[in-house]
């Protein structure tokens, strides 16, 4: 039997690799990501105190973005919840819960995609969502 001795050689295509310095394109902004983002602006119209907006796509099955926000007391809490809660349902979003408001400590706003914290600052402190959500993006919102 007589080995072939010829060399076969395939070519082969690449496809150019983008260099890291390009842009990605960046997807238009969400609703949801718009509603997180009314909601912090509604919360400072009652003067709520650092107020952040949390992307959770992928790290949380129940939202998309977290509203986390402070307040000085109890009547200030009350505002800024019944501030939100009037001013999107003006918009035709209605929170599908909230909890929390007889309490006074801390208020949660469940509005599906987004939902908001609203806590003393005591209490924020103590139960640091922030800190659940250590590997979310976070904008402060002013």
């Amino acid at each position: 039997m007589a080995k072939s001795t010829a060399k076969t050689t395939a070519k082969t295509t690449r496809t150019p690799v983008r260099k890291k310095t390009e842009a990605r394109a960046q997807p238009a902004e969400s609703p949801a990501r718009h509603s997180a983002l009314d909601i912090a602006q509604l919360a400072l119209e009652k003067k709520a105190l650092d107020v952040v907006v949390l992307d959770v796509r992928g790290l949380a099955s129940y939202a998309e973005y977290i509203v986390v926000m402070s307040a000085e007391s109890e009547p200030q809490l009350n505002a800024i919840a019944d501030n939100i809660e009037t001013k999107m349902k003006e918009r035709g979003e209605r929170p599908y819960s909230i909890e929390g408001t007889r309490a006074g400590q801390w208020i949660l706003m469940d509005f599906g995609d987004v939902v908001a914290h609203l806590f003393y600052k005591d209490t924020r402190d103590f139960y640091d969502i922030e800190g659940l959500w250590a590997d979310a993006e976070r904008t402060l919102v002013q």
